[in-house]
């Protein structure tokens, strides 16, 4: 009766605290989308603008998405580690203030020259986000219900992408009619989950006097170093997999999420400037959904197997972006809108098991920030593709080269079919 009374309460704060860390890391990741999204939402303005498109011309405004992703990739390999070494806590603050600030700047700043140092900034502090919430929410739950966790929880990135344009867009264009105020929009709401996040974020949980489920509580001296970190994926040779898969998949959802506005009024020529904000929301609410059902799936009916989930949505994958061209030749926005729709469920679904999921998995407790780190890093690498690209290609060519890069990530992940990542 004593063991009753006494584990009974250490499990109910133990479920408080993993529903409130859940919580307000998936709010964090998903309010970075905020200040990443104004720049995709502003482009049809900019190129609508005399004053600055002989400037910022399309091909201008690749160069400095792959800035920003270039810079947003050697950010992952470095944040992630150092989220090992200091904790999340510091690293994803430090990181949402950077943001707010480049954000703020873009949104105020007459001169557009400023712009590439501002992009660069940016994807620095973006990527301080993924790689250490990942490891803060995983140190709260024991990996047999990672799949699921992690699964819900990656949803954050696509209700990220799926509010954060048409928010800002609508502020932008319906309120203002300028596009220098949906940077100004999206650094105000990261702003207020700033302060949201200061309060209520912990680490670990023995911060909170609950048993750990991972090394996250070893004192600082005794984890592994900065270097030892970095080194994580060169090591391990299924980390390393992850990362050459999610460097392949990673060009095609970018490109849409980047480039989705001006790629539907390119399909799609008397779309207004928010309709094609807004059509490329249903990338993003297929999204939403396609990391619960994976997580769910890679838990229950494969026994935490993650690969196979993540080779069959490639596969589905491949097959939509091969056909988007024609099937959107007829510049119908139903057809549009389904095909996004696929797209955006096959190409998260499979995102979220590899860059979260199976990166935690296999990266290991100690190392999980690591881990994350180096497989979203060289993601990262695969999005300045996708961000450069759509600024000089178009049609055909763009998107058979995404789906090609999408079957090569399925045949390199089919050799670990059934590997299964250590308790």
């Amino acid at each position: 009766m004593t063991t009753t009374t006494t584990a009974t309460p250490v499990a109910v704060r133990t479920r408080r605290w993993q529903l409130r860390i859940f919580a307000i890391t998936w709010i964090a990741y998903a309010a970075f989308y905020f200040t990443r999204q104004a720049f995709s939402a502003a482009k049809v303005g900019i190129l609508d603008d005399p004053s600055v498109n002989t400037v910022l011309t399309k091909q201008v405004l690749g160069d400095l998405d792959a800035a920003y992703l270039a810079a947003y990739a050697v950010g992952q390999f470095v944040w992630g580690s150092l989220a090992d070494r200091w904790g999340p806590r510091v690293v994803v603050l430090g990181g949402m203030a950077m943001s707010a600030v480049a954000a703020m700047f873009m949104g105020l700043v007459p001169a557009v020259a400023l712009f590439l140092p501002l992009m660069i900034v940016q994807g620095l502090a973006q990527s301080t986000g993924w790689a250490s919430l990942c490891k803060n929410v995983s140190s709260f739950f024991p990996s047999h219900q990672r799949g699921r966790v992690l699964g819900l929880w990656s949803t954050n990135y696509a209700f990220g992408g799926l509010v954060a344009s048409p928010f800002v867009g609508w502020v932008a264009y319906t309120l203002w009619s300028d596009w220098r105020v949906a940077f100004l929009a999206g650094a105000g709401v990261l702003v207020i989950v700033l302060i949201a996040f200061a309060v209520f974020q912990r680490n670990h949980p023995a911060q909170v006097g609950l048993d750990s489920h991972d090394e996250a509580a070893v004192p600082a001296e005794e984890r592994p170093s900065l270097r030892e970190a970095l080194l994580t994926g060169v090591r391990d040779r299924n980390v390393r997999t992850l990362g050459l898969a999610y460097f392949l998949l990673k060009p095609a959802r970018y490109a849409i999420l980047l480039w989705g506005p001006v790629i539907v009024t390119e399909r799609i020529p008397d779309v207004g400037k928010f309709e094609a904000v807004v059509i490329p929301v249903a990338f993003g609410v297929a999204g939403l959904l396609a990391p619960i059902a994976i997580g769910f799936i890679s838990d229950k009916l494969f026994a935490a197997r993650r690969m196979p989930p993540c080779v069959l949505s490639l596969a589905a994958l491949v097959v939509a972006l091969a056909l988007f061209i024609p099937l959107t030749a007829s510049g119908s926005v139903g057809l549009m809108v389904t095909v996004l729709a696929v797209i955006g469920f096959t190409a998260y679904a499979a995102d979220a098991m590899i860059s979260c999921v199976a990166a935690v998995d296999f990266g290991t407790s100690a190392r999980a920030g690591a881990a994350a780190g180096f497989v979203n890093g060289c993601g990262s690498v695969g999005a300045i593709l996708g961000g450069l690209l759509p600024g000089y290609l178009g049609g055909t060519s763009l998107f058979l080269g995404f789906a090609g890069a999408a079957l090569l990530a399925g045949l390199v992940l089919v050799p670990r079919w059934n590997q299964r990542p250590a308790e």
